[in-house]
């Protein structure tokens, strides 16, 4: 019988690890800073589970050596800002390690061992949890077959009481309001941790629900991406059924970001303190999403992948991936070396891990009709390839070239210009597009040189809508002879019509040069005269495969 010793064996996630383990035929050591809290935890429980007192900061090889083990595991958190003093003591021992870790230095940083690890012969891994084993799994499960994956979203919203954990607590008070490098728009970008709320929709069990989920720092964020054809763009997006708490770390990174608080982590204990007291609120159904949208032969497809745990099980779900690795290891299907969890196993070791809890899963696929197919209809089809290529938006589509910027000289159509942010005049000026998809409604962020701006477009109809703030704008689109352009025939502020006569003039015209596509996008006002004229040229951006690693982790 293999021994392993479980470190955190007796907290929230370590508790479970440890029982599973036990199912599974392994001698548990149930360790931790307390031998008191392990032994009455082995009490408790009884069978093979063995008691040991083992500070993860402060173990030595020697120490570890003592107990006969196997492996060990690190169930005890939170990874973020953590060393691998613990794993190199396994290695300096002769175990096997693994991790529940969901830290993005420390689990994409894990290779950093992998010439020491198969010296010895021994398998190091980190990340064997909801991150990134199982949403790996998910989206191998997902992807396959598929030509190219432009988006990868995905949603975690935890019960309240599967939240209220110290070391869960601490690790999202980490990255909250720190910059945090997102592979988005075919490029690195920065956003921030704890920002981007969104609420989102789970309809797992049939009955439509919603809740409010943020941005989280996690090593999906860099793993991901160069695991799929056309280096999909990541979003990872976590929160609880309590909108106060979400709200609270919200808040909590608006204080970070402005530099009145140097560390979220700071907050730690007020924080789960009124964690404990809401305890009570709520109710023990957790939910995750992975959508992931791509393309097979030349239509584009969406495919989503849903969990709902009820009855409180939800704590169980980040557990199951440490039996079915230690299992995999034990039949020899693992070999020597470090490396982080994702592929190590698949969605079938989880499935069965789903099978005696209160876990429901759901795989849908879906066809996706792209914005302006939807709107064109057939016509669509008759535009030049270039044309429709710029526009077969699904989840994302990027692309890069050069503008000309030219403003019209009247003070109020100047003044109209900067209230609507169009950028300065210019010639020559880089420009990278970025188009993301979301619900059917496409956000176009246009960048010229730095200056953003930023527009909503959605389907009315037979007609393109592109929304700037308050204002909307409805436009007729015409496939002519080599060349789309666009009518504005209709305007509006919030609900309200607006005259026509007093509407904007913009005969905005997309054609093709030389097979590159072109743009010509005049705007004017009566009375006024032209407040901006923008030009130029566009190529898509198609990415085989997403740059090695972001700042900070090259």
């Amino acid at each position: 019988m293999k021994r392993v010793i479980v470190v955190g064996g007796y907290g929230g996630f370590g508790a479970r690890i440890s029982e599973l383990l036990s199912e599974r035929g392994f001698a548990v050591v149930v360790a931790g800073r307390s031998e008191e809290r392990a032994a009455a935890f082995c009490r408790a429980r009884g069978g093979e589970l063995t008691p040991a007192a083992i500070d993860r900061g402060e173990v030595d090889p020697v120490t570890l050596r003592s107990f006969g083990a196997w492996a060990l595991v690190d169930a005890a958190g939170p990874f973020q800002g953590n060393d691998y003093r613990l794993p190199r003591a396994c290695i300096a021992a002769g175990l096997h390690f693994c991790d529940i870790a969901d830290a993005r230095e420390f689990v994409a940083g894990i290779g950093a061992l992998d010439a020491e690890a198969r010296k010895t012969g021994l398998a190091v891994v980190s990340g064997a949890s909801t991150c990134p084993a199982l949403t790996a799994a998910v989206c191998d499960r997902l992807a396959a077959g598929l030509d190219r994956v432009a988006t990868i979203d995905i949603v975690l919203s935890a019960s309240n009481r599967a939240a209220a954990s110290p070391a869960i607590t601490r690790a999202v008070l980490s990255y909250a309001g720190k910059p945090m490098p997102l592979w988005r728009s075919g490029m690195w970008e920065t956003a921030t941790g704890g920002s981007e709320w969104r609420r989102v929709t789970f309809d797992s069990d049939g009955r439509p629900y919603r809740r409010l989920a943020g941005l989280c720092d996690i090593p999906d964020h860099v793993l991901l991406p160069g695991r799929y054809p056309g280096a999909p763009a990541i979003g990872f997006r976590a929160g609880t059924e309590i909108g106060l708490q979400n709200r609270a770390v919200q808040w909590t990174a608006w204080l970070v970001r402005r530099g009145i608080i140097a560390d979220g982590r700071r907050l730690t204990v007020p924080a789960h303190l009124v964690q404990r007291l809401m305890r009570g609120i709520g109710g023990e159904r957790s939910a995750m999403r992975v959508e992931l949208t791509g393309w097979l032969g030349g239509s584009a497809v969406r495919r989503k992948w849903e969990l709902l745990a009820r009855n409180g099980d939800g704590p169980w779900v980040p557990c199951l991936a440490v039996p079915a690795l230690l299992a995999r290891l034990r039949d020899g299907e693992i070999g020597p070396g470090a490396r982080p969890a994702a592929g190590l196993i698949d969605l079938a070791d989880y499935e069965l891990g789903f099978a005696p809890l209160a876990i429901r899963t759901t795989q849908t696929e879906m066809p996706y009709v792209p914005l302006y197919r939807r709107v064109m209809g057939e016509d669509f089809d008759r535009l030049p390839a270039a044309i429709r290529a710029m526009h077969e938006v699904a989840g994302e589509l990027n692309a890069t070239g050069e503008a000309r910027i030219e403003r019209g000289r009247n003070p109020i159509g100047r003044l109209i210009a900067w209230l609507f942010r169009f950028p300065p005049a210019g010639t020559r000026i880089p420009l990278h597009v970025r188009m993301s998809e979301d619900d059917g409604v496409e956000t176009w962020t246009r960048t010229f040189d730095g200056h953003r701006m930023r527009s909503e477009l959605s389907a009315r109809g037979n007609r393109l809508v592109e929304r700037f703030g308050p204002y909307r704008f409805g436009f007729v689109l015409r496939a002519a002879p080599d060349a789309l352009e666009m009518d504005l025939d209709r305007w509006w502020c919030g609900p309200l019509p607006l005259p026509r006569a007093l509407a904007p003039k913009s005969p905005a015209r997309e054609d093709v040069e030389g097979q590159r596509f072109h743009f010509d996008v005049p705007i004017a006002l009566p009375l006024i005269g032209t407040v901006v004229r923008y030009r130029g040229w566009l190529d898509p951006v198609t990415n085989e495969k997403a740059d090695a690693a972001p700042p900070g982790l090259a």
